[in-house]
């Protein structure tokens, strides 16, 4: 059986069985990430910096994650935990969006929970944390 073709509405696009998609490019022909970054620091339990260049657009467990850094996440970003916990600083606190229930819910179950504390996989990096310092709560363990 043959797939049925389809005209597609975007000049450069992938053919895939039955469904065309856009062509999307992350990348330069140089090899050049055209996504903004930022740095972030991500301190540790044991007081140890780890600057990252992330990504904008990506929320924070991803960023930690791509980066080595060791930050949990047991439920994959699903809110369905609080092991991938971070304490802000309270001007890059005071521009996040205002928490939801369920995180507030999965942050009862955290360490070392503070007036700052958000869950890094509802926390979307912007152009606005470049320089921040984010601190990983020690889990107690």
């Amino acid at each position: 059986h043959t797939p049925l073709l389809q005209k597609s509405l975007f000049p450069n696009s992938v053919q895939c069985s039955r469904v065309t998609l856009p062509e999307i490019r992350l990348y330069s022909n140089s090899g050049t990430l055209l996504a903004g970054t930022v740095p972030i620091v991500f301190i540790e339990a044991d007081g140890t910096e780890r600057e990252v260049n992330a990504e904008i657009g990506k929320n924070l467990l991803d960023v930690a994650h791509d980066n080595n850094v060791e930050l949990e996440g047991a439920c994959g970003g699903e809110l369905a935990c609080s092991t991938c916990h971070l304490i802000f600083e309270p001007q890059i606190y005071a521009m996040l969006p205002e928490k939801e229930d369920d995180e507030d819910d999965m942050l009862d179950l955290a360490f070392e929970v503070t007036e700052t504390s958000r869950l890094g996989c509802q926390i979307i990096v912007q152009e606005e944390f470049a320089g921040t310092k984010v601190r990983i709560p020690d889990d107690g363990f």
